[in-house]
């Protein structure tokens, strides 16, 4: 299914117990060392291009060593372990695209499906237009292919006109006082109170596995709030990708609550697909965190509609 050389990796495997998860760095185009992981799983790979300043503990589903699912990802520039550029522009939607490539170069990979959650929806798909020979497939998570910032709010009635304007200038204002603002919420305690309030908040719903979770929030919040938001601010730049020469297998998959990628949105993108699926759960952007047995059902049903890849002498995959 996905073209590949395997290649050995010397990083240690991850600490956590019972997780299936290995960092090693990756250096990008542009010099930029990435903090990348997989899950060593056997079977086909993805790729997964993550939420903005998010990490592998979101996704317990692909973390279980039965996923059935090869992961390959890594963790945007500046968070996470990943050095930030050093022209500190240097970062939005082109320069991740290129980091996806070079994380697919790196292990080896020559096409391949991609996976995509969140401003990583953005990020696939950029991929998927400019590199068609690399992408097998296509599964969007709570995301939309360019101008997410348009179509953010939708739950909450904000008017389709003031969505951009609005999204933007509140991430101007957070990106000023960020710096302020990190040393709280790096030291913020998320116990079980603390994720209990966060998922009863509306903003995101309760959770499958609270460990995973408290884990994935304690990480997401080690990146200091201005160079998130200086990362938000630029990828808000990116706009809408056209679909006329998207031919290959795509799914995408929507939260009915999801305040930062409207499901509208998800479902008039995914009719301009020849072939393409979209379902709709009740959930919110969280949908990994949430719902991870559907999305990993959905990510298996997209895997079978990929046509096998040829397969050299030995039988493996070329």
């Amino acid at each position: 299914m996905a073209r590949h050389r395997p290649r050995p990796l010397t990083i240690a495997p991850s600490a956590d117990e019972g997780l299936a998860l290995r960092y090693y760095p990756v250096k990008s185009a542009d010099g930029t060392v990435l903090q990348a992981w997989t899950n060593d799983v056997e079977g086909p790979t993805v790729l997964l291009c993550n939420g903005l300043g998010t990490n592998p503990y979101a996704w317990p589903s692909l973390l279980d060593p039965g996923c059935g699912v090869r992961v390959v990802s890594w963790n945007h520039r500046g968070t996470g372990g990943s050095e930030r550029p050093t022209d500190r522009d240097r970062v939005g939607i082109d320069a991740f695209a290129e980091d996806a490539l070079a994380v697919m170069d790196d292990a080896g990979i020559d096409a391949c499906v991609l996976m995509g959650w969140s401003m990583g929806v953005n990020t696939m798909f950029e991929v998927a237009v400019r590199h068609p020979e690399r992408v097998t497939g296509l599964y969007a998570v709570g995301g939309v292919p360019g101008d997410t910032f348009a179509s953010m709010g939708a739950p909450l009635r904000i008017p389709r006109p003031l969505r951009k304007p609005l999204t933007v200038n509140l991430t101007r204002v957070a990106m000023t006082v960020g710096r302020a603002v990190t040393p709280w919420s790096s030291q913020l305690a998320i116990g079980p109170r603390a994720l209990h309030l966060l998922t009863h908040s509306g903003f995101m719903a309760p959770v499958a596995d609270e460990g995973l979770s408290r884990r994935a929030v304690r990480e997401f919040l080690t990146t200091p709030v201005e160079w998130y938001m200086h990362l938000a601010y630029h990828s808000s730049q990116h706009a809408r990708v056209s679909l006329r020469r998207i031919s290959v297998p795509t799914s995408f998959l929507a939260g009915r609550t999801d305040v930062l990628a409207s499901a509208h949105d998800m479902r008039t993108a995914a009719e301009r697909i020849p072939g393409a699926t979209y379902r709709l759960l009740r959930a919110t952007h969280f949908l990994p965190m949430e719902r991870p047995s559907e999305v990993h059902a959905e990510l298996l049903a997209l895997l079978a509609r990929i046509p096998d890849s040829p397969r050299t002498q030995d039988g493996t995959v070329s």
